[in-house]
């Protein structure tokens, strides 16, 4: 395992000991594969930060702990990079633990390891079950401060939601929806990665109220559980898609767009309008493409600012508190692409 960086500075990102590091870096016996994917990832990690690791003052490590697909873990790493050099107030090193699908088991190890091992703070987007709220009460009560990235988790001590206004969110599809297809018969699918992720619920519950308010003639039908991932998502269409008639519009709350739009393409229902979230790799071919019609967006790199604000101002290297947290949202079309996030 090749690399330019001391065996301190990978133990310190990788969250491993010394003597770990050099027996995964040497290819020496009794290490785990897990072990050496953890130290590899440290790497990889650290050539995003290097510049981080010359910056003089006081150097604090965050943890993010994240599940959703890996085209959103690696937009939020990309954007933790590429702000990192505008926070002069403190030397910020942040740590990244991401998988497509973390059961509760697999999240509230994680929070205990890193409660373990320390940290300054933890960034979580997780599943709003009682296990993991416990686990994120139990480091904050060990003096770790949590931040909440997307979606929330309710009655937790975090001391900040960052993200989307995902009420807002939800009700802003719903009125792209109406004012393009009006209120006549047709169906309405929606598709949620899955139940238990709060801020996609919050858009659910919010896109519902307010179409059936402006249009009572659609019909809504659910295809939520993906997780987000195409796999996953393909097998959920399958089995749905048959009994779709009249598609007049598609609210995807949390990904799998392509695999969703192949089914429908398939099935010979493509629909009049299709509103996705996130301007990822995947939704700007989409768009540019036209095959979707309209995108929900936020800037990943100010929300992140804002996770690393929030973490500094509990360690009171900022003077004042942010006084909003929640990103405003950019309705995206062919037409209006931000021009840093079209493809060369």
């Amino acid at each position: 395992m090749t690399h330019r960086f001391p065996l301190k500075e990978i133990a310190r990102q990788s969250g491993l000991s010394t003597a770990t590091v050099d027996r995964a870096i040497n290819n020496r016996a009794n290490v785990s594969p897990q072990t050496k994917a953890r130290v590899a990832a440290a790497i990889s990690e650290l050539e995003g930060q290097e510049v981080q690791l010359t910056a003089r003052g006081r150097r604090l490590f965050f943890d993010f702990v994240i599940e959703a697909p890996t085209r959103f873990s690696r937009e939020v790493q990309q954007a933790a990079e590429q702000v990192l050099p505008r926070i002069g107030s403190a030397v910020c090193r942040p740590r990244f633990q991401a998988q497509e699908i973390m059961s509760e088991d697999d999240v509230t190890v994680a929070l205990s390891r890193i409660a373990k091992r320390g940290s300054h703070g933890v960034c979580i987007k997780a599943r709003d079950l009682p296990a993991i709220r416990a686990a994120v009460d139990q480091l904050i009560a060990s003096g770790i401060p949590v931040v909440t990235l997307v979606t929330d988790l309710t009655t937790t001590k975090r001391i900040a939601y960052v993200g989307l206004d995902n009420q807002s969110a939800g009700r802003t599809a719903a009125y792209l929806i109406a004012k393009t297809v009006g209120d006549s018969a047709g169906t309405v699918l929606t598709s949620r990665s899955n139940d238990h992720f709060l801020g996609e619920e919050e858009r659910e519950v919010a896109f519902n109220a307010t179409l059936t308010r402006l249009c009572p003639n659609l019909r809504i039908i659910d295809a939520s559980g993906g997780s987000g991932v195409h796999f996953e998502t393909s097998r959920i269409m399958q089995s749905i898609v048959t009994g779709l008639d009249q598609m007049r519009a598609v609210y995807s709350m949390g990904g799998g767009n392509t695999a969703i739009l192949n089914a429908l393409e398939q099935n010979g229902s493509l629909p009049d309008i299709y509103v996705a979230h996130d301007l990822d790799n995947d939704n700007r071919r989409l768009i540019e493409d036209g095959r979707l019609s309209f995108v929900l967006h936020h800037d990943l790199r100010v929300d992140l600012q804002n996770v690393f604000q929030a973490f500094l101002h509990h360690h009171k290297l900022t003077p004042a508190p942010l006084y909003t947290t929640m990103s405003p949202i950019q309705v995206v079309t062919p037409e209006n692409i931000p021009p840093h996030s079209r493809r060369l």
